[in-house]
Parts: C-alpha cells; structure tokens; sequence
C-alpha cells in the first residue's frame, strides 16, 4: 500500500485578524497588529511545527492580503498546494479588542461573501485532500453558506467511503447562526466521526446535555457514536471518553494574554497524541498547547516539538 502523503488534512476559511492594542477601543483604533487565522489553519500550522505532514484546502483572493495568509502557513510548514486563487474574491477579516474587566473580549466580524464562503464542491482537490491519516473538520465551515454546507457533506462522504477517519469539533459561533440550525445540521454531521471535539457549553445549548462533565461525555458519545469524545469545560480542563476509559487533564496555569485560539490548539494536541496511538499524551498535550495559546499573541501558536514535550512533563523551561 502506498504510504499516505499528509498526516492530517483540513478544509475551511482563512481570514485576516486586525487586534487593536490592549486597552484601545476599535472605534478610536490608529493602526492594528495583523494576524492570518482560522480554526482548521490553527490546527494545522500548530501540528505542521510539530513536524506533522499538514495540508489545508481553501479559497484565497489572488492579491496581497492572500499572499499574506499564504505566506504564514508556508512558514509554519502547511502544505499550500491546496489554495485555490480567486481573482476577484474577498477575504474575510475580524477585528479584536481586548478588554480588561469589566468589559471581556470583544470580536467583530466582516466575513460576508468572502472566496471561501463561495467556493463550490467540485473547485475541491477531494485526491489530495483525502490522501490522509485524518481529516479535520468545524462546525464553523458548513455555517458560512450552502456550498460551504454542500463541501462539508461530500468531504464526509468521500471519506466514508475511502476509509479515512474524521476528527470533527463542534466549535459553534452563534455569529454565524442560531443554535436551533446547527444542531439540526451538525447532529449528521458528527455520526460515526473518529474524534469528536466539543466545549460543555456547546454540548448543553446546541444537544441538550446535562450533568457533570462525565454525564456530558457520555451522552455526546451516544449521541455522535463516536470513537472518541473530548469535552473541554474552561478552567476545568479537558475530559476524553472513548466508552471504556476516563482521562482527564485539568487545564495548566499560564499568563492570559490572548483568549483566542486555546480550544484550536487543544484540539492540535490530542490530534498530536492520536497520530502517535497514544490518547492519554495526547489530551496532556493539548491542555499545555491550549496554556501557550492563551501566553501567545495570535491565533497560530509559536512552538515545537521539545518544548512541547518539556511543558507537558511539567518543565517550564528548556535544559540541556
């Protein structure tokens, strides 16, 4: 059998993040810092610096703002031979103020019409992109619009049907649309997939589950008849249940300095773990990549292989 030629692949929007400085407001904003993100890239660039073979599917508009995005993956080491140029596109973009108490973060979005929210099934690489040990998918990217809807729905069927496993994270944003809707959309969506990503709150609002964070896990797990269910309640950490064993990680202390990015991160983690075989490393994992994410300015978290390896040991700095 021919070796596979990317450990895991992804498809979903890219967009530009402008965050002004902490402590200013965006209405009085005088220059941003920028940062090239999106959930499925966040994933993918973390694994690719932990030397994982990354491949990302998407639209970009054929121009500088693109050019941009490109670059940052190319430098993590994503694959980018999945970018599909779009001449005359958009890309999405979303501003960011970070707020001290009593004001929390506050995020707005200009995202509409973007390349990636028009993008049609068949524009999709499904070759390469289906040439994987896994597949990772949102729940944000069937929100963007119906073709988005319509490529999530062949990825999951060509997957099936190749034998290639799915990790899904639930990931809700209730800017995209009303809990009602997702719930109605993602509950087929997550049948059956080989990981399944989900916060407590998501699992209670979108799929009614109540109880202690066990209660949540089983029930997600019957639910989705999934193989393996992380849930992630906050500063509780996270709790992984595969039917026959609880592991649980509770979250690392660390320095907020950035909310965003922290649950891409964990999941990049635990995904760390799986490609290895080993799902108790890879919840570790995952909680300390979350802990760095919230250290770290931007959604795309700067590390390696060592340090990981150092921080989840419970090293906070590197020796030799």
């Amino acid at each position: 059998m021919a070796e596979l030629r990317f450990d895991v692949t992804s498809l979903g929007e890219m967009l530009q993040r402008l965050s002004v400085p902490s402590g200013e407001r965006l209405e009085a904003a005088k220059h941003f810092d920028v940062y090239p993100a999106g959930a499925e890239v966040n994933v993918l660039s973390l694994l690719a610096r932990l030397e994982r073979k990354t491949y990302w599917a998407g639209a970009l508009p054929k121009n500088s703002l693109g050019q941009l995005a490109a670059n940052a993956l190319r430098t993590t080491g994503v694959s980018t031979d999945g970018i599909i140029w779009d001449e005359g596109g958009r890309m999405g973009t979303y501003y960011v103020e970070f707020g001290a108490l009593p004001r929390g973060i506050q995020v707005t979005y200009d995202r509409a019409y973007s390349c990636m929210s028009q993008l049609k099934p068949d524009a999709m690489d499904w070759d390469s992109l289906l040439d994987t040990r896994l597949l990772h998918l949102t729940g944000i990217t069937p929100a963007l619009s119906h073709s988005c809807y319509e490529i999530v729905l062949e990825s999951l069927r060509q997957s099936k049907q190749r034998g290639v496993p799915v990790s899904f994270d639930v990931n809700y944003r209730h800017k995209l649309w009303a809990e009602t809707q997702a719930k109605k959309v993602l509950l087929p969506m997550i049948q059956e997939v080989e990981l399944l990503f989900c916060s407590a709150r998501d699992a209670t609002h979108l799929f009614d589950c109540q109880g202690t964070m066990q209660d949540i896990a089983q029930r997600m797990l019957e639910l989705s008849q999934a193989k393996h269910v992380v849930i992630t309640v906050g500063e509780q950490g996270a709790l992984l249940w595969d039917g026959k064993e609880w592991m649980h990680e509770p979250a690392r202390p660390t320095q907020i300095i950035d909310r965003l990015g922290a649950g891409d991160a964990l999941a990049a983690g635990v995904l760390h773990g799986w490609l290895d075989g080993d799902m108790k490393a890879g919840l570790r994992y995952g909680v300390t990549l979350a802990a760095l994410a919230l250290s770290q300015f931007g959604d795309m978290v700067i590390t390696n292989k060592e340090e990981l390896l150092a921080l989840s040991r419970g090293s906070s700095s590197l020796t030799r």
